[in-house]
């Protein structure tokens, strides 16, 4: 099989987007807010979105299961109050498992929590329970940076996020470091905002000893790792001088990359460099890139042809890459998978 770990629900019904800026408009006027039960979409609707969207293209590039969350720049957890991102958050969580449902084969989905700034961690429990219990989910998305490029959290090693990792290693399910929409003007939210938070979640992690507090806590880094490939020999002296045992023992059990990188020669230094095991496949499609690159006539988030051309993988580290390490780092998809007979 090939499984993208890394898919966001960023084609759904406009009703969607339409409800989200009544509830917007309803934080100044709240007799205007609209309640949940008035967003109606139908499955016909979901099916359309899906069938001419991310599934045509996954059929194209011979792909067979996307694991699939709320369109990561919509969570903008900076806007409202708890209130307002729990009940945003139920809504997409509510659609990505509908997906699921009417396309079980193709799709798998993960959770958006409902974080908001400054807001108790241990608020988002109820949602990371009743996504993995009644809807499968078999992973999360955890945002760093709730504020939206102003950084007013904790680092993740910090025990205000304790909370949400106890319950991850209670669930067995890993977390995508997945930052959203930037409110920074300094930061472009794709360009700048998302790379950063890569790079600063894997540099945060290195500075700490999380990770012997949780031994079986699992973080994919998206996008690549940010700069992390690129940098690995100042992460490896920094690791040095700051004293950390050697990094691939520090950091390598529980971090993990993806291949969100949009042209060969990204995809070759990370392969170079990060260790097979711990690579696994995405294209984040449709997404942040959509076009095509000008240079070869496919589209940049075609990452499957960087991996296919790479010359520092053999047929068994592929195999890790688009199937082995993903049921590895998320046990509930391998259950489910083998539930299935797959």
């Amino acid at each position: 099989m090939i499984i993208d770990v890394h898919g966001h629900y960023t084609t759904a019904p406009k009703a969607l987007e339409t409800w989200r800026q009544r509830q917007i408009a309803g934080l100044k006027e709240p007799s205007q807010a609209p309640k949940a039960a008035e967003l109606v979409i139908s499955d016909d609707e979901l099916r359309e979105s899906i069938e001419s969207n991310q599934l045509r293209k996954m059929r194209e590039r011979g792909l067979d299961l996307t694991v699939f969350s709320p369109r990561a720049s919509f969570m903008a957890h900076h806007i409202g109050d708890f209130r307002t991102s729990s009940t945003w958050a139920a809504i997409c969580n509510e659609l990505c498992h509908r997906v699921s449902r009417l396309f079980p084969d193709h799709f798998i989905p993960a959770a958006m929590l409902p974080q908001s700034p400054g807001a108790d961690p241990k608020t988002c429990l109820p949602e990371i329970d009743r996504c993995v219990r009644e809807y499968g989910n078999v992973a999360i998305n955890l945002n760093p940076d709730p504020s939206g490029g102003h950084w007013t959290s904790p680092p993740l090693s910090d025990r205000h996020w304790y909370p949400i990792y106890e319950r991850m290693v209670e669930y067995d399910v890993p977390a995508m470091i997945h930052v959203s929409t930037s409110c920074n003007a300094c930061f472009h939210t794709t360009g700048a905002h998302y790379l950063n938070a890569d790079t600063t979640a894997f540099m945060q992690c290195l500075t700490s000893d999380l990770f012997k507090d949780f031994p079986t806590l699992r973080f994919v880094i998206p996008h690549g790792g940010g700069a992390v490939p690129y940098h690995w020999g100042r992460f490896r002296g920094l690791a040095q001088e700051l004293q950390k045992p050697l990094l691939g023992e520090h950091l390598l059990g529980n971090v993990f990359f993806d291949t969100c990188v949009y042209h060969q020669p990204g995809i070759d230094l990370l392969t170079r460099v990060i260790p097979a095991d711990n690579i696994l496949f995405a294209s984040e499609m449709i997404g942040a890139v959509r076009g095509i690159d000008p240079e070869t006539g496919h589209a940049f988030d075609d990452t499957r042809r960087y991996v296919e051309a790479t010359p520092n993988l053999d047929a068994a580290q592929r195999g890790k890459i688009y199937e082995g390490n993903a049921r590895r780092v998320y046990p509930r998809l391998d259950a489910a998978l083998k539930a299935r007979g797959r």
